[in-house]
């Protein structure tokens, strides 16, 4: 699966929808849930995001 192979990856940046508006996080993939399709990405401050992989537009 791709998501699994970009754990391997350093730093990646995700588009996706929270609120009803486009935000963008820049990181690393945390943690990678299936089971609830929520992904934990953790930025350059130490802080982690979950995001619904239903919410992402767009991964570079």
């Amino acid at each position: 699966m791709i998501l699994k192979e970009l754990i391997e990856k350093r730093f990646i940046t995700i588009s996706y929808y929270k609120d009803g508006s486009l935000q963008k996080c820049t990181g690393h993939i945390f943690r990678l849930n299936l089971d609830e399709q929520i992904v934990f990405l953790k930025d350059s401050h130490q802080k982690i995001v979950s995001i619904r992989l239903s919410r992402i537009m767009e991964v570079y």
